[in-house]
């Protein structure tokens, strides 16, 4: 009967974790090359990376509408693309969630969101929940600084947008901004990475 149980036990174990397999992430590290991607804009056009034939490298935002510390965001993901896209950085925004869990990470929630705050980037879907492993994003926000090489699309960062998600104004750190003016200034970034701080990604 102990036999028995233990078994159950072993078998239960074993499909809880192929269930949370999709949880369980290793993604990119500092130095790897990231695979582009085909995702669906809220404007219902399909955007890759290769689609940005001059950008010097991304400013990638793993994002959505319904964590606060991703609504803390917002404005400084804006501030980042208005002032590094003209310079050949843009920010990529995708929402990783599975909006069956969060409905309010749907298409037209995401639509709605980027209108009201007048959003200058591309927000994404990440449909079917498959980039946000391979890049092992595990937060909302999660970024990743990547640079164009001509071997691809090199992570130069990844981690926290700064220092202090409470309070834009007592930054004390700007981790994406240190990284992508190093690389503008051919300089090596000192801080490659961070523990980003967020909501869990939902599946």
């Amino acid at each position: 009967m102990k036999t028995l149980k233990l078994l159950s036990v072993v078998v239960f174990v074993f499909a809880l974790s192929s269930f949370t397999s999709k949880t369980i992430i290793n993604g990119y590290n500092v130095g790897d090359k990231a695979t582009d991607f085909s995702l669906e804009n809220i404007d219902g056009k399909m955007v890759s990376l290769s689609d940005y034939t001059e950008a010097k490298g991304f400013i990638i935002t793993f994002t959505c509408n319904t964590c606060p510390y991703a609504v803390a965001y917002e404005d400084r993901i804006e501030a980042l693309n208005k002032k590094y896209a003209p310079k050949g950085f843009p920010v990529i925004a995708i929402m990783p969630n599975n909006p069956e869990v969060k409905p309010g990470d749907n298409m037209e929630a995401m639509q709605r969101r980027a209108k009201e705050k007048g959003f200058t980037f591309p927000y994404l879907m990440d449909k079917g929940q498959e980039i946000y492993p391979q890049y092992g994003a595990t937060k909302t926000p999660h970024i990743y600084v990547l640079e164009k090489t001509t071997n691809g699309n090199e992570v130069k960062y990844i981690g926290a947008i700064d220092d202090n998600y409470k309070n834009a104004d007592a930054v004390k750190e700007k981790y994406v901004e240190n990284a992508v003016d190093a690389l503008l200034n051919g300089k090596d970034i000192k801080v490659k990475e961070t523990r980003a701080i967020g909501c869990t990604i939902k599946v």
